[in-house]
């Protein structure tokens, strides 16, 4: 059931923040309703119920893969999707099942928390595997927070330039690129989809060490994670197992993948088999002649 899980990267969390930003920011939270109170970190079912009602909802935000919900009076609700979790934004006058709602899909039935707000609108929670995470706090210390500082500059940020992005290299001379690229405290937002298609897309092999890159292909992968990302978000992520936006929608990312999950199909570009290895216990693809 879970084999094809992985955990939302940067297109899908930025297709939520764009989401939140247009369809709840401005609401107040009337309420809040969790059957799975593990979820939330550092304070009580109760005392976080007591503590996010009234607060109106200032605009959400992200750093590479986490959600920030910031609230009225210095709060910021902190969530982290993990493998399977998702936020949904429903209305009362939704039909259940018309044939543009999604919300009767299997994926989005476990729902184990929910925000009101107003009286007709609710944000919903939906996580098969329960691995999510959900913290309540002033929003200087969660931007403070040890997990959040140590992140490195996010991928899509105008700070990620071609030059830093070089220095960042300088740093893991003697390691893959296929494991620099998910290392987090490096750059923040590539998973495991977007580093193969990411790699595919500038012709280099994920097993190829960062000492044997010359500047030209330095600035292919600099440019393919650019224009990837860029791509992704424009066709709101990647569905390839349980992620789904607001609306409950599958992205469409899934469906231009050149070589991410292909293994043993021929490559849309020469026809070679794609290929897969094991980087850092995961999986990555790619295609023996299109990348070396």
């Amino acid at each position: 059931m879970y084999l094809n899980s992985h955990m939302p990267e940067l297109p899908e969390v930025q297709t939520i923040i764009s989401d939140l930003n247009s369809k709840i920011k401005g609401d107040t939270i009337t309420g809040f309703w969790s059957d799975w109170p593990k979820t939330i970190k550092g304070k009580s079912l109760e005392a976080f119920k007591k503590e996010i009602r009234g607060r109106k909802i200032l605009g959400a935000r992200r750093i590479g893969k986490n959600i920030f919900i910031d609230l009225s009076g210095g709060k910021t609700l902190y969530v982290h999707l993990k493998m399977t979790g998702h936020l949904l934004v429903k209305t009362k006058d939704q039909r259940p099942k018309t044939k543009e709602n999604y919300f009767a899909d299997r994926v989005n039935q476990y729902i184990h928390h929910i925000w009101y707000l107003g009286k007709t609108k609710t944000l919903e929670f939906s996580d098969i595997r329960k691995f999510a995470k959900i913290v309540l706090d002033d929003t200087e210390k969660i931007n403070n927070l040890p997990e959040i500082k140590k992140l490195g500059v996010d991928a899509m940020s105008p700070r990620f330039t071609l030059r830093g992005f070089g220095k960042i290299l300088e740093r893991r001379k003697n390691k893959s690129i296929g494991l620099v690229l998910m290392e987090q405290e490096l750059i923040s937002g590539i998973g495991n989809i977007y580093r193969s298609e990411i790699l595919f897309a500038a012709g280099i092999v994920p097993t190829r060490h960062v000492k044997n890159l010359n500047d030209a292909e330095i600035k292919k992968i600099y440019r393919a994670i650019k224009k990837v990302l860029e791509k992704a978000i424009k066709l709101r992520g990647t569905s390839d197992s349980d992620y789904r936006d607001t609306a409950g929608t599958p992205g469409n990312f899934q469906k231009v993948l050149r070589v991410y999950r292909q293994a043993g199909k021929p490559c849309k570009r020469c026809g070679t088999m794609v290929k897969r290895l094991t980087l850092g216990q995961r999986s990555a693809f790619y295609c023996p002649k299109c990348q070396y």
